[in-house]
């Protein structure tokens, strides 16, 4: 079981820190098993995930550079090749996707509060299991026609980050985290 000191040694590792060997179908669905225990207000599963692993990484790669270069034509290699380090250093890459489509009784924001937590079980699977993981978003995760032509997701559909997991290179960095008691108030009627 995970003990506080677990939780509390979390890190991110930079994607280009990441390495081969990524986790197999086994070690990736044995994660996805723990990601997927979060609260679900009403049980909608509001998530569905994609692996980019082998010649896929380049292909999104790829279609991230060409994309960025139509919404940016200005922009310079280092920016494109950046980008495209994302999708191609990382061994494994899964897309988290939240599916929020009409719902009379469970509010959108709950649904995508739900996807976030799945995203951080992940990253947390991933450092249990030996992998240095990171959770990134950026354009994106934002830009509509990048989601629907090049990652097939439907319109009620949103991504919410992409887990890059690998073999860390090097430790983790640490960084300077906030003090819960500067953070905590008592309510008072």
């Amino acid at each position: 079981m995970l003990t506080l000191d677990a939780l509390d040694s979390r890190r991110s590792t930079p994607t280009r820190q990441l390495g081969e060997p990524g986790p197999d179908e086994a070690r990736l669905l044995r994660m996805l098993r723990t990601a997927v225990r979060v609260p679900d207000h009403g049980k909608r599963v509001p998530f569905r995930f994609l692996r980019i692993a082998g010649d896929a990484r380049t292909a999104l790669a790829d279609a991230a550079a060409a994309r960025l270069l139509v919404r940016e034509p200005e922009a310079g290699d280092a920016v494109v090749e950046k980008l495209r380090t994302r999708f191609t250093l990382p061994p494994v890459t899964v897309a988290v996707i939240a599916r929020l489509g009409d719902d009379a009784q469970i509010p959108a924001s709950e649904r995508f509060s739900t996807v976030s937590c799945v995203c951080l079980l992940l990253l947390q699977a991933a450092q249990a299991e030996g992998y240095g993981a990171q959770w990134l978003t950026g354009w994106p995760v934002y830009d509509r026609e990048f989601l629907e032509t090049t990652l097939g997701l439907a319109g009620d559909e949103q991504l919410v980050g992409t887990i890059a997991i690998g073999t860390p290179a090097l430790e983790a960095p640490e960084r300077d985290r906030p003090d819960p008691a500067a953070l905590l108030a008592d309510w008072h009627p």
